[in-house]
């Protein structure tokens, strides 16, 4: 089985258990988030040993999630325990319609110390896979620097790189900075997992064509664009085709979606599947996720994941 990398921030998690204006809100649940997070637990899950390179604050946060990446067989060896800066956490409202509210209490955390220094410890040759998203390198200047340079290492090592580009505006001074950025990056991962509203701002399109030919141009091997309740479109050498995704029960909460549907295609791939039946996982984790109040809670184990593909019909 492949070994993945990952590198971000996870954050504690307030969810708001009334449907109020955060400010009003007076009980919250707490949990863990951090799309690299949601990720990693997705895919030890899935049955895959990930690693995972972060910064948490000698907390209760901190501890609490070096606990959970235990708990879910995370490799934690590249995470460092910092005394001096906290770790991030974040406010998430409740809603019946449409996504939530979201308010961050992350500037100069833990997290955002990371840099191009703590790469020494992190040997390239124990993985075959490296899954970064954008909301890693607007954290701070090191952070950004931090993330080129674990592409160019992964690049150097020969592991397929994985990039979402996971847009958070509110990380970043301005629109031009992060698409020039998120898009430098893009270009170095051999496939690439945008959003077709982020494709309007990173590229000027919400069309997955020109989306996809966008990045296969700039050397992408494949890339998939989330296309939402339509599921997801998918250029490669393998060819084009837009793959279906499955019929909900019921939306809960959109947090999370993109995530697991990125653990999808990244386990699909790694096991050898072709790139149609791992965006059409891709497809069924994140349907799994939009039905469950967390941000990983609905992460599927295989059989779970199994038993809901056999059970479940696709969207026309």
């Amino acid at each position: 089985m492949k070994k993945i990398l990952l590198a971000g921030e996870p954050m504690g998690l307030f969810i708001a258990q009334e449907e109020k204006p955060l400010e009003e809100v007076g009980s919250f649940s707490a949990a863990i988030a951090g799309a690299e997070y949601n990720v990693a637990v997705g895919l030890t899950r899935m049955g895959h040993q990930v690693g995972y390179l972060t910064r948490l604050g000698n907390d209760p946060f901190g501890k609490k999630i070096l606990s959970a990446m235990e708990k879910n067989h995370i490799d934690s060896s590249l995470i460092q325990m910092d005394d001096t800066r906290s770790t991030g956490f974040m406010l998430k409202g409740k809603t019946s319609h449409g996504d939530p509210s979201i308010f961050y209490f992350r500037k100069n955390s833990a997290a955002s110390a990371l840099s191009t220094a703590d790469l020494e410890s992190v040997d390239f040759s124990q993985y075959d896979i490296l899954h970064m998203t954008g909301i890693f390198p607007p954290l701070s200047p090191s952070t950004r620097e931090a993330a080129f340079a674990m592409m160019e290492k992964a690049r150097k090592a020969g592991l397929t790189i994985f990039f979402d580009p996971n847009l958070r505006p509110s990380l970043w001074p301005d629109t031009q900075t992060m698409a020039e950025c998120l898009n430098q990056l893009a270009s170095m991962a051999d496939y690439v997992l945008p959003g077709y509203k982020e494709g309007e701002i990173l590229m000027g399109s919400r069309d997955p064509e020109k989306i996809a030919d966008y990045y296969l141009n700039q050397g992408a091997k494949g890339v998939v664009v989330k296309t939402g309740a339509k599921g997801a479109f998918a250029a490669s050498a393998e060819g084009r085709f837009q793959v279906p995704t499955f019929q909900e029960r019921e939306i809960v909460d959109t947090v999370g979606a993109g995530d697991g549907f990125a653990c999808g295609v990244i386990s699909g791939i790694a096991e050898g599947l072709s790139l149609r039946e791992a965006v059409l996982r891709g497809n069924a984790i994140g349907t799994l996720q939009i039905m469950s109040p967390g941000d990983n809670e609905g992460l599927p184990n295989r059989e779970e994941l199994a038993q809901f593909m056999k059970e479940t019909p696709l969207k026309n």
